[in-house]
């Protein structure tokens, strides 16, 4: 970035108020954008051809990182050269890290994927509020290899900025469908040939026994529920079977991403 670039200073200048707004859902889903913040975030976007449209940088952070703002140049995105100040209005973090791209939203139409892919590894968030778990959850499918996530209707929205955070990445990674209800998810991924099994703390199979029975092994699509109360029974119904990870000590259950990892992992072991 030169340093004879002039650096936006004003909250209220068009450019920042705009990429402000993105905080809100409804203006996200308006405009088809969300902003992604910091160094790891805004490299994974640059890495892919038309996601980065803006990067806003101090110039500590843009000397910092100078392989991203080229990449971003690179892209295309405009670079705006930002005060602190400026930066620190656009994020909601304690501690700016002096990068926030705005980038063009990232999900797939559902049946148009399962049309073209053939998935051996899905999971379902069904009524997930709380963004730090939908993150989490999709940082963990990526990381087992998922070839799909599916983050409902009825669920957080996934360009939440704290979504974003938590999945570290990962939603620059993996496809990801929104929108849909938990039953027309289930009901597509089912006709594309996957077995659906239900997270679920009571089920009536055991994840051990799964695994050791051989059963993992086949396209599997994990629901996962609400972190609170989980799966709602119309749920729990559609699913081929309801499955709980088995306490061996003496906690009295696991949270929604721990859970979400454990499956995850042990079905991408067993088809591996």
């Amino acid at each position: 970035m030169s340093e004879a670039s002039p650096e936006l200073s004003n909250q209220r200048a068009p450019r920042a108020v705009a990429a402000r707004r993105l905080a809100s859902r409804s203006y996200r889903s308006r405009q088809r954008l969300f902003l992604a913040e910091g160094p790891q975030a805004v490299r994974e976007a640059a890495d892919l051809d038309g996601v980065l449209v803006e990067l806003f940088a101090t110039r500590e952070a843009a000397d910092r990182h100078d392989d991203i703002v080229a990449a971003a140049r690179r892209q295309g995105a405009k670079i705006t050269p930002a005060t602190p100040e400026l930066v620190a209005s656009l994020s909601e973090t304690v501690t700016p890290q002096g990068l926030i791209g705005v980038c063009r939203f990232l999900d797939v139409p559902l049946e148009a994927h399962l049309a073209a892919h053939r998935p051996k590894l899905v999971a379902i968030l069904a009524h997930v509020r709380d963004p730090g778990n939908a993150g989490t959850v999709l940082r963990c499918a990526d990381a087992a290899g998922a070839d799909l996530v599916v983050v409902t209707a009825e669920s957080v929205d996934v360009y939440n900025p704290k979504a974003v955070r938590a999945s570290a990445g990962s939603l620059f990674h993996v496809p990801v469908a929104v929108g849909v209800t938990a039953e027309d998810a289930v009901g597509a991924l089912r006709e594309a040939g996957l077995r659906i099994l239900a997270a679920d703390g009571t089920g009536a199979a055991d994840l051990d026994d799964e695994l050791d029975a051989g059963r993992l092994a086949q396209p599997t699509c994990w629901l996962f529920g609400n972190e609170a109360w989980g799966l709602p029974e119309q749920l729990l119904g559609l699913a081929d079977e309801a499955v709980r990870v088995p306490i061996h000590g003496r906690a009295e259950s696991l949270n929604l991403a721990t859970a979400a990892a454990v499956c995850l992992y042990s079905s991408a072991r067993a088809q591996r």
